[in-house]
């Protein structure tokens, strides 16, 4: 029996060990909250209608909605209408849901409410996003050419390559539990984008303060009337208070 134990101890870990090796655990970093700043929404609209909405739907969201953030229904036909002609329409992709389905495997989801089905134990969803479109690099041995380290196998291409350019994972060896493990350090730019590291960083929080945004857009106005509504719960106690202390003063 103690041999038994032994045993299964040791295959765990080097079942660890081997996960370990693999060096495709990336914590998530802290997305930027970019909710109530209308000129990052407004960019992150324009970065996910020419990048994501080809492919990814937002069916629950309609484009008038984006009056919201600032923009007209004269802004929203010129440069946002690229699937349809009526600003009432919600937003559908254009790709046939066969050929996606051919082409990746799968037909890619709605984005909607992809912030807030993504979170985690490594944060929220919007963490997983930021961290998730940062982590793309190039794999020769996947379809697409692409791997990400936060989406081990991804069906997904790297559609923001050519603003942020290609890198490569950058691990460092260690020992742990006696075995030689790899453990992410960071990145090295393999080739330069349009855009330089710090303004690719800022566009993917912009993108993803947007859908961030689209998941809930009545977030903001929400937290403002509670805060408003807690205000008012206090005042009107402190009037209760100061009422039931007159009311029974003369009560002993």
């Amino acid at each position: 029996m103690k041999k038994l134990i032994l045993g299964m101890l040791a295959a765990l870990a080097l079942s660890f060990g081997a996960q370990a090796s693999e060096g495709n655990e990336v914590h998530w970093d802290k997305a930027p909250n970019k909710t109530n700043d209308l000129a990052a929404l407004q960019n992150g609209a324009k970065l996910f209608v020419n990048y994501c909405l080809s492919c990814h739907s937002a069916a629950f969201m309609r484009f008038n909605r984006l009056r919201d953030i600032g923009l007209t229904d004269q802004q929203i036909k010129d440069n946002l209408l690229l699937t349809t002609e009526k600003v009432g329409e919600t937003m559908k992709a254009a790709i046939d849901p066969r050929q996606a389905k051919d082409w990746f495997g799968a037909n890619p989801p709605d984005l909607t409410l992809i912030t807030r089905s993504r979170s985690g134990h490594g944060g929220t969803g919007a963490d997983y996003l930021y961290t998730y479109l940062r982590s793309y690099y190039p794999d020769d041995t996947k379809p697409t050419g692409w791997n990400n380290l936060v989406f081990p196998n991804v069906g997904m291409p790297h559609v923001l390559w050519e603003l942020q350019g290609s890198r490569k994972p950058v691990y460092a060896e260690v020992e742990e539990h006696g075995h030689e493990v790899k453990v992410f350090k960071g990145w090295e730019q393999v080739t330069p984008g349009t855009m330089t590291p710090l303004q690719y960083e800022q566009a993917v929080g912009d993108l993803v303060s947007y859908l961030q945004w689209m998941g809930e857009p009545a977030q903001n106005s929400r937290v403002r009337v509670g805060v408003w509504v807690l205000l008012f719960l206090g005042v009107l106690t402190l009037f209760t208070w100061r009422l039931n202390a007159a009311f029974w003063k003369d009560v002993k």
